[in-house]
């Protein structure tokens, strides 16, 4: 099963959860007629804000990303799950309203986010020049009113020492037509007792202003709250019978970290959550998948509270009461016929243009140009692609001539900068060419000399990549068939768990993205070489 297209079997009419699975966290869900969208979150990776879209809330296929140049945001220099934070999705006044928070740091109770509101009359764009927001918080959200206002939420963060950073939702009016913030902000909502309290999402319905609330933390103690108000100033009332949906305390549940919802209501008078989990590989351990997006059915009576069966995310949920819409299979390889990359792949830090991706100079095969190494945080040289299933592996050929040990050019499965496993072809002292592993945990490099092979003569080399459950192993083709590495590396290092590192009671690195399997060139000298990938294969078990 594709990671763009997540098909399910239509004649039972069930969503089958996650129906975005791998690194596809904080979705904001929107119908539009009868078109369904999903926003999610991509960090530091382009393009920026991937959206699917579905016709039956069963079957979604992706449209690409919606920031794919530096006009509407510049990641250079982005650190690992900075960048993009939580978008949000609406549509008003036939135009799409996308909000998307830039969050540059997260260290000594600072987080430097700086908000963006572009718009566009069609879903794939073209989108407007960027208008920029506040910076006093993230997970920003609009509120579009019965009476025509506009207003923009967002979490409100507080840097002093011995405050609650998360210190409420805020929110203030946004003039459409000025395309800029009026009137005074102030605070909406100061949370549940659970705390941290973010990812705001306002809803009319009932004569009420429902808001919809992620609580906890982005981890196991994650959850979905909901209050509400007669009034669009609250006070708010926190529903009295505990979260809309939560995974905390049901370690046996297979969908974890249940939390940062948004509602969508269908045709037929449906209504659904859209929310994140994820599939941890043992009993709250690592998400090497990372955050992924699920759908519950909401029961919703009159005069009541919504609910979920039994607060808790469900892997199979009843359909809407809608024609099936099944769309065409993702091709399992991309041949790299198109003139531009397939909305499958994201680049790291800065997007796909001519100066580094080229599709055109050798058709059917993709010239990546190398870029910095593994910690550059500028122009790296990383195409990547989510890995959406325990068992799947990325093929590919690659032809390249290194003249040095500073160029290198090969297969990764990849985390962030400090967390990877990468072979490549680079040359040897003696001048031959060589396949080397090298693997980085937490910064730690580990070199495996003794693996080294001779590729020397060699024009076409096949690399593939195999994620085993909690395994990667790396398999080559010299021309005489498949070869294994004789080596099993951790793959459970390349999760949001591993990544995330605490000092002293701050946050030093947190991990948001989830793990990527990537074609990788590093030009450490600056010395303008390439290398040229025929095609590249994606497959799930």
């Amino acid at each position: 099963m594709s990671t763009d297209i997540a098909t399910v079997a239509t004649a039972t009419r069930s969503i089958r959860n996650p129906v975005l699975a791998g690194f596809h966290p904080d979705p904001s869900i929107l119908r539009v007629g009868d078109d369904y969208y999903l926003a999610t979150s991509t960090f530091e990776w382009y393009p920026g804000v991937l959206v699917h879209h579905s016709r039956d809330l069963v079957n979604w296929r992706s449209l690409g990303g919606i920031i794919t140049d530096r006009r509407l945001l510049d990641l250079r220099g982005c650190g690992d799950s900075n960048g993009v934070w939580a978008p949000d999705l609406t549509y008003h006044d036939g135009q799409f309203h996308l909000v998307y928070s830039d969050v540059a740091s997260f260290a000594s109770g600072y987080w430097d986010p700086q908000n963006f509101l572009v718009t566009a009359e069609d879903i794939t764009g073209p989108w407007s020049d960027p208008v920029k927001l506040h910076g006093r918080g993230f997970d920003a959200s609009l509120f579009h009113d019965d009476d025509g206002t506009t207003w923009l939420l967002g979490m409100s963060a507080d840097w002093r020492p011995g405050r609650d950073r998360f210190g409420g939702i805020e929110i203030q009016q946004y003039d459409r037509a000025a395309r800029r913030l009026v009137g005074s902000p102030r605070i909406l909502f100061t949370g549940s007792p659970v705390g941290v309290t973010e990812g705001p999402h306002l809803y009319r319905h009932d004569g009420w202003y429902w808001l919809i609330t992620a609580e906890g933390g982005t981890s196991w103690e994650h959850q979905v709250t909901v209050a509400r108000s007669r009034e669009l100033f609250g006070p708010y009332e926190v529903e009295p019978d505990g979260p809309l949906l939560t995974s905390f305390g049901r370690p046996d549940l297979r969908l974890q970290k249940a939390g940062h919802g948004s509602l969508v209501h269908t045709q037929s008078g449906e209504w659904y959550l859209a929310h994140l989990v994820g599939r941890p590989y043992s009993p709250l351990g690592n998400c090497v998948l990372g955050r992924e997006t699920a759908i519950q059915r909401v029961e919703w009576p009159s005069g009541g509270w919504p609910r979920i069966a039994g607060g808790v995310p469900a892997d199979d949920v009843v359909a809407p009461d809608l024609p099936a819409h099944p769309w065409p299979a993702a091709p399992e390889t991309d041949h790299f016929d198109a003139p531009e990359l397939g909305r499958c792949w994201s680049t790291l830090r800065r997007p796909a243009t001519p100066d580094w991706i080229d599709l055109h100079t050798r058709p059917s095969y993709l010239r990546v140009h190398g870029g910095q190494s593994p910690v550059g945080r500028q122009a790296p040289s990383l195409v990547g692609r989510r890995v959406g299933a325990m068992e799947c592996s990325l093929e590919t050929v690659v032809e390249f001539e290194p003249a040095d040990h500073r160029q290198l050019a090969g297969i990764t499965a990849y985390y962030n900068t400090l967390n990877w496993h990468h072979l490549y072809l680079t040359r040897a002292d003696d001048g031959r060419t060589v396949l080397e592993l090298l693997s980085s945990d937490n910064g730690r490099r580990t070199a495996y000399p003794d693996l080294t092979v001779d590729a020397d003569g060699v024009s076409r080399v096949g690399l593939r990549a195999v994620f085993d459950g909690p395994a990667v192993r790396f398999d080559y083709d010299l021309g005489t068939g498949w070869q294994r590495l004789p080596v099993e590396l951790d793959a459970t290092i390349l999760s949001d768990e591993h990544a995330a590192l605490i000092i002293d009671g701050e946050p030093a690195a947190w991990g948001f993205t989830g793990a990527f399997l990537g074609l990788w060139v590093q030009d450490l000298g600056g010395d303008g070489v390439h290398a040229d990938f025929d095609l590249a294969t994606y497959r799930e078990q």
